[in-house]
Protein backbone atom coordinates (compact mmCIF):
# COMPACT_ATOMS: atom_id res chain seq x y z
CA UNK A 1 0.00 0.00 0.00
CA UNK A 2 1.36 3.65 -0.80
CA UNK A 3 2.00 5.90 1.56
CA UNK A 4 -1.24 8.92 1.40
CA UNK A 5 0.30 12.11 -0.90
CA UNK A 6 0.09 15.42 0.71
CA UNK A 7 -2.05 17.99 -0.52
CA UNK A 8 0.52 20.39 -2.54
CA UNK A 9 -3.15 22.95 -2.22
CA UNK A 10 -2.31 22.71 1.71
CA UNK A 11 1.29 23.70 1.76
CA UNK A 12 0.97 26.57 -1.14
CA UNK A 13 1.36 30.44 0.20
CA UNK A 14 -1.70 32.63 -1.18
CA UNK A 15 0.02 34.80 -3.77
CA UNK A 16 -0.70 38.60 -3.56
CA UNK A 17 -3.22 38.37 -6.25
CA UNK A 18 -5.07 35.40 -4.01
CA UNK A 19 -4.97 37.95 -1.63
CA UNK A 20 -6.45 41.07 -3.18
CA UNK A 21 -8.89 38.35 -4.30
CA UNK A 22 -9.84 37.16 -1.08
CA UNK A 23 -10.32 40.59 0.29
CA UNK A 24 -13.05 41.72 -2.91
CA UNK A 25 -15.10 38.41 -2.30
CA UNK A 26 -15.47 39.04 1.02
CA UNK A 27 -16.29 42.84 0.57
CA UNK A 28 -18.68 41.61 -1.98
CA UNK A 29 -20.47 39.34 0.67
CA UNK A 30 -20.44 41.86 3.17
CA UNK A 31 -22.83 44.11 0.80
CA UNK A 32 -24.81 42.12 -0.28
CA UNK A 33 -26.94 41.95 2.65
CA UNK A 34 -26.89 45.88 2.15
CA UNK A 35 -28.18 45.03 -1.46
CA UNK A 36 -31.07 43.18 -0.60
CA UNK A 37 -32.50 45.61 2.08
CA UNK A 38 -32.62 47.90 -0.24
CA UNK A 39 -34.05 46.56 -2.83
CA UNK A 40 -36.95 45.58 -0.50
CA UNK A 41 -38.90 48.40 -1.12
CA UNK A 42 -39.22 47.85 -4.31
CA UNK A 43 -39.44 44.05 -4.74
CA UNK A 44 -40.39 41.68 -2.25
CA UNK A 45 -38.14 38.85 -0.64
CA UNK A 46 -39.28 35.95 -2.20
CA UNK A 47 -39.42 37.46 -5.45
CA UNK A 48 -36.37 39.00 -5.39
CA UNK A 49 -34.66 36.28 -4.60
CA UNK A 50 -36.18 34.05 -7.50
CA UNK A 51 -35.17 36.87 -9.62
CA UNK A 52 -31.57 36.51 -8.14
CA UNK A 53 -31.45 32.52 -9.15
CA UNK A 54 -32.93 32.96 -12.22
CA UNK A 55 -30.71 35.40 -13.26
CA UNK A 56 -27.21 33.42 -11.72
CA UNK A 57 -28.24 30.30 -13.85
CA UNK A 58 -27.37 31.37 -17.02
CA UNK A 59 -24.43 33.46 -15.58
CA UNK A 60 -23.19 29.59 -14.11
CA UNK A 61 -24.39 27.76 -17.36
CA UNK A 62 -22.04 30.15 -19.68
CA UNK A 63 -19.25 30.18 -17.05
CA UNK A 64 -18.88 26.10 -16.78
CA UNK A 65 -19.69 25.65 -20.85
CA UNK A 66 -16.83 27.74 -21.63
CA UNK A 67 -14.81 25.76 -18.57
CA UNK A 68 -15.68 22.39 -20.44
CA UNK A 69 -18.32 21.19 -17.87
CA UNK A 70 -21.04 18.86 -18.87
CA UNK A 71 -23.86 19.79 -17.35
CA UNK A 72 -26.55 17.32 -18.26
CA UNK A 73 -23.86 14.05 -17.88
CA UNK A 74 -25.26 11.39 -15.95
CA UNK A 75 -23.29 10.43 -13.24
CA UNK A 76 -25.70 9.88 -9.78
CA UNK A 77 -25.94 13.23 -8.43
CA UNK A 78 -29.32 14.58 -9.09
CA UNK A 79 -30.71 13.41 -6.19
CA UNK A 80 -28.23 14.64 -3.56
CA UNK A 81 -28.24 17.74 -5.91
CA UNK A 82 -31.97 17.82 -5.78
CA UNK A 83 -31.94 17.03 -1.84
CA UNK A 84 -29.28 20.23 -1.78
CA UNK A 85 -31.23 22.94 -3.95
CA UNK A 86 -34.36 22.20 -1.87
CA UNK A 87 -32.65 23.33 1.29
CA UNK A 88 -30.81 26.12 -0.19
CA UNK A 89 -34.39 27.13 -1.69
CA UNK A 90 -35.71 27.48 1.84
CA UNK A 91 -32.47 28.59 3.19
CA UNK A 92 -33.23 31.76 0.81
CA UNK A 93 -36.83 31.71 2.25
CA UNK A 94 -35.74 32.44 5.56
CA UNK A 95 -32.79 34.49 4.86
CA UNK A 96 -35.09 36.99 2.75
CA UNK A 97 -38.03 36.78 4.91
CA UNK A 98 -35.80 37.66 8.13
CA UNK A 99 -34.18 40.66 6.56
CA UNK A 100 -37.73 42.21 6.80
CA UNK A 101 -37.30 42.47 10.46
CA UNK A 102 -33.56 42.73 11.28
CA UNK A 103 -31.15 44.91 10.40
CA UNK A 104 -28.29 44.23 7.91
CA UNK A 105 -26.00 44.94 10.69
CA UNK A 106 -27.48 41.46 12.62
CA UNK A 107 -28.04 39.55 9.69
CA UNK A 108 -24.54 39.44 8.37
CA UNK A 109 -23.07 38.12 11.98
CA UNK A 110 -26.00 35.67 12.61
CA UNK A 111 -25.59 34.42 9.04
CA UNK A 112 -21.71 33.66 9.56
CA UNK A 113 -22.40 31.28 12.31
CA UNK A 114 -22.70 28.96 9.64
CA UNK A 115 -19.08 27.26 10.33
CA UNK A 116 -20.56 27.08 13.33
CA UNK A 117 -23.13 24.47 12.41
CA UNK A 118 -20.94 22.81 9.78
CA UNK A 119 -18.42 22.53 12.06
CA UNK A 120 -20.80 20.06 14.43
CA UNK A 121 -22.15 18.72 11.51
CA UNK A 122 -18.88 16.81 10.21
CA UNK A 123 -18.55 15.58 13.98
CA UNK A 124 -21.40 14.20 13.80
CA UNK A 125 -22.45 13.10 10.00
CA UNK A 126 -18.61 12.82 8.48
CA UNK A 127 -17.18 11.70 11.68
CA UNK A 128 -14.70 14.50 11.31
CA UNK A 129 -13.06 14.94 15.10
CA UNK A 130 -12.36 18.32 16.61
CA UNK A 131 -9.09 19.39 17.94
CA UNK A 132 -9.36 21.64 21.27
CA UNK A 133 -9.44 24.92 19.87
CA UNK A 134 -11.99 24.21 17.40
CA UNK A 135 -14.77 23.20 20.66
CA UNK A 136 -13.70 25.98 22.32
CA UNK A 137 -14.16 27.59 18.81
CA UNK A 138 -17.74 26.88 19.27
CA UNK A 139 -18.40 27.71 22.40
CA UNK A 140 -17.48 31.26 21.91
CA UNK A 141 -18.97 31.19 19.23
CA UNK A 142 -22.28 30.29 20.83
CA UNK A 143 -21.57 33.05 23.54
CA UNK A 144 -21.78 35.67 21.21
CA UNK A 145 -25.18 34.55 19.25
CA UNK A 146 -26.42 33.86 22.63
CA UNK A 147 -25.66 37.36 24.08
CA UNK A 148 -26.78 38.84 20.49
CA UNK A 149 -30.21 37.55 20.87
CA UNK A 150 -30.62 36.76 24.48
CA UNK A 151 -29.58 40.32 26.37
CA UNK A 152 -32.19 43.02 26.01
CA UNK A 153 -30.56 46.12 23.71
CA UNK A 154 -32.15 48.92 22.27
CA UNK A 155 -33.96 49.55 19.58
CA UNK A 156 -34.11 45.08 19.47
CA UNK A 157 -38.24 44.28 19.71
CA UNK A 158 -39.70 40.46 19.31
CA UNK A 159 -39.84 41.48 15.58
CA UNK A 160 -36.00 42.10 15.58
CA UNK A 161 -35.46 38.81 17.28
CA UNK A 162 -37.96 36.95 15.10
CA UNK A 163 -35.86 38.33 12.27
CA UNK A 164 -32.56 37.09 13.54
CA UNK A 165 -33.29 33.37 14.54
CA UNK A 166 -34.63 33.31 10.68
CA UNK A 167 -31.36 34.13 9.85
CA UNK A 168 -29.73 31.83 11.99
CA UNK A 169 -32.21 28.96 10.68
CA UNK A 170 -31.28 30.32 7.36
CA UNK A 171 -27.15 29.11 8.40
CA UNK A 172 -28.59 26.14 9.69
CA UNK A 173 -29.59 24.88 6.57
CA UNK A 174 -26.45 26.74 4.58
CA UNK A 175 -24.31 24.62 6.21
CA UNK A 176 -26.76 21.29 5.94
CA UNK A 177 -26.44 22.08 2.08
CA UNK A 178 -23.09 21.83 2.24
CA UNK A 179 -22.65 19.10 4.28
CA UNK A 180 -24.72 17.26 1.35
CA UNK A 181 -21.95 18.29 -0.65
CA UNK A 182 -19.47 17.10 1.44
CA UNK A 183 -20.62 13.85 2.26
CA UNK A 184 -22.17 13.05 -1.20
CA UNK A 185 -21.72 12.55 -4.74
CA UNK A 186 -21.42 16.30 -5.05
CA UNK A 187 -18.05 16.48 -3.56
CA UNK A 188 -16.86 15.06 -7.38
CA UNK A 189 -18.71 17.31 -9.82
CA UNK A 190 -17.45 20.75 -11.41
CA UNK A 191 -18.59 23.69 -8.81
CA UNK A 192 -20.94 25.32 -11.29
CA UNK A 193 -22.74 22.33 -11.57
CA UNK A 194 -23.07 21.53 -7.93
CA UNK A 195 -24.03 25.03 -7.70
CA UNK A 196 -26.59 24.75 -10.60
CA UNK A 197 -28.62 22.30 -8.58
CA UNK A 198 -28.95 24.95 -6.21
CA UNK A 199 -29.40 27.36 -7.69
CA UNK A 200 -32.28 25.77 -10.42
CA UNK A 201 -34.09 24.04 -7.50
CA UNK A 202 -34.18 27.08 -5.76
CA UNK A 203 -36.92 28.65 -8.27
CA UNK A 204 -39.74 26.89 -8.10
CA UNK A 205 -39.40 26.64 -3.82
CA UNK A 206 -38.87 30.59 -4.29
CA UNK A 207 -41.49 31.06 -6.51
CA UNK A 208 -44.29 28.99 -4.45
CA UNK A 209 -43.10 31.03 -1.32
CA UNK A 210 -43.71 33.82 -3.03
CA UNK A 211 -47.30 33.23 -4.03
CA UNK A 212 -48.24 31.68 -0.28
CA UNK A 213 -46.66 35.28 0.94
CA UNK A 214 -48.84 37.18 -1.92
CA UNK A 215 -46.09 38.97 -2.67
CA UNK A 216 -46.30 41.13 -5.99
CA UNK A 217 -44.32 44.03 -7.84
CA UNK A 218 -46.99 46.90 -7.10
CA UNK A 219 -44.84 49.36 -9.47
CA UNK A 220 -41.31 49.69 -11.36
CA UNK A 221 -38.57 49.48 -9.63
CA UNK A 222 -35.92 52.32 -9.36
CA UNK A 223 -32.62 52.24 -11.40
CA UNK A 224 -30.69 51.54 -7.84
CA UNK A 225 -32.95 48.61 -7.22
CA UNK A 226 -32.84 46.99 -10.42
CA UNK A 227 -29.05 47.66 -10.62
CA UNK A 228 -28.68 46.03 -7.00
CA UNK A 229 -30.91 42.85 -8.54
CA UNK A 230 -28.22 42.66 -11.64
CA UNK A 231 -25.43 43.08 -8.97
CA UNK A 232 -26.57 40.38 -6.80
CA UNK A 233 -27.62 37.67 -9.62
CA UNK A 234 -24.51 38.40 -12.25
CA UNK A 235 -22.08 38.79 -9.83
CA UNK A 236 -22.40 37.65 -6.25
CA UNK A 237 -24.30 34.50 -7.00
CA UNK A 238 -23.18 33.81 -10.55
CA UNK A 239 -19.67 34.82 -10.60
CA UNK A 240 -18.16 34.98 -6.82
CA UNK A 241 -19.28 31.83 -5.62
CA UNK A 242 -17.32 30.24 -8.80
CA UNK A 243 -14.17 32.53 -7.61
CA UNK A 244 -14.40 31.19 -4.77
CA UNK A 245 -14.47 27.46 -5.76
CA UNK A 246 -12.04 27.79 -7.97
CA UNK A 247 -10.08 29.37 -5.06
CA UNK A 248 -10.44 26.67 -2.68
CA UNK A 249 -8.79 24.05 -5.16
CA UNK A 250 -5.90 25.79 -5.56
CA UNK A 251 -5.35 26.91 -2.02
CA UNK A 252 -5.14 26.16 1.09
CA UNK A 253 -9.10 26.25 2.71
CA UNK A 254 -8.16 26.83 6.28
CA UNK A 255 -5.90 29.78 5.00
CA UNK A 256 -8.41 30.91 2.89
CA UNK A 257 -10.94 30.65 5.63
CA UNK A 258 -9.51 33.05 8.00
CA UNK A 259 -10.47 35.99 5.56
CA UNK A 260 -13.80 34.96 5.43
CA UNK A 261 -14.51 36.14 8.86
CA UNK A 262 -13.71 39.22 7.52
CA UNK A 263 -17.09 39.36 5.74
CA UNK A 264 -19.14 40.39 9.35
CA UNK A 265 -16.95 42.80 9.93
CA UNK A 266 -17.63 44.22 6.99
CA UNK A 267 -20.79 43.92 6.79
CA UNK A 268 -21.05 45.98 10.16
CA UNK A 269 -19.09 48.61 9.13
CA UNK A 270 -20.99 49.08 5.76
CA UNK A 271 -24.47 48.93 7.62
CA UNK A 272 -23.32 51.68 9.74
CA UNK A 273 -22.25 54.03 7.25
CA UNK A 274 -25.17 52.90 4.56
CA UNK A 275 -28.02 51.66 6.41
CA UNK A 276 -27.19 53.67 9.55
CA UNK A 277 -27.92 50.54 11.87
CA UNK A 278 -27.62 51.24 15.44
CA UNK A 279 -25.02 49.65 16.77
CA UNK A 280 -24.80 49.26 20.40
CA UNK A 281 -21.64 48.30 22.51
CA UNK A 282 -23.48 44.71 23.89
CA UNK A 283 -24.07 43.81 20.37
CA UNK A 284 -20.12 44.93 19.10
CA UNK A 285 -19.29 42.49 22.00
CA UNK A 286 -21.59 39.95 20.44
CA UNK A 287 -19.80 39.64 16.82
CA UNK A 288 -16.87 40.26 18.17
CA UNK A 289 -17.21 36.71 20.07
CA UNK A 290 -18.81 35.07 17.12
CA UNK A 291 -15.97 36.21 15.17
CA UNK A 292 -13.26 35.15 16.95
CA UNK A 293 -15.05 31.83 17.91
CA UNK A 294 -15.63 31.58 13.83
CA UNK A 295 -11.84 31.97 13.44
CA UNK A 296 -10.58 28.99 16.14
CA UNK A 297 -13.30 26.60 14.72
CA UNK A 298 -11.42 27.22 11.26
CA UNK A 299 -7.58 27.34 12.65
CA UNK A 300 -6.00 23.99 12.13
CA UNK A 301 -5.32 22.39 14.89
CA UNK A 302 -2.90 19.25 15.53
CA UNK A 303 -5.52 17.44 17.40
CA UNK A 304 -8.12 17.06 14.61
CA UNK A 305 -7.84 14.11 12.81
CA UNK A 306 -9.66 15.13 9.66
CA UNK A 307 -9.09 17.36 6.78
CA UNK A 308 -10.19 21.06 7.23
CA UNK A 309 -11.55 21.27 4.02
CA UNK A 310 -15.21 20.07 5.99
CA UNK A 311 -15.28 22.55 8.27
CA UNK A 312 -15.37 24.97 5.73
CA UNK A 313 -17.75 27.59 5.69
CA UNK A 314 -18.43 28.02 1.46
CA UNK A 315 -19.32 31.41 1.46
CA UNK A 316 -22.48 32.51 -0.12
CA UNK A 317 -25.82 34.54 -0.03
Amino acid sequence: MSAPQANPSAARPLSAGAIALMLMLCLTWAFNQIAIKLVLPDVPPMLQAMIRSMGALPVLFIIGTLRGVKFFERDGTWKPGLIAGLMFGIEFVLIFQGLRFTSASRAVVFLYTAPFFVALGSYQVLGERLGTSQWLGLAISFAGVALAIGVPQPNVDSHVLLGDLMIVGGAGLWAATTLVAKGTRLRFVAPEKALGYQVATSIPVLGVAAYLFGETITHTPSPLSLGLMAFQAIWVVGTTFTLWFALVKTYSASKLSAFTFITPLFGVVGSYFIMHDTLSLTFGVAAVLVIAGLFLVNRPSQSAAAPRDALLNVTKT
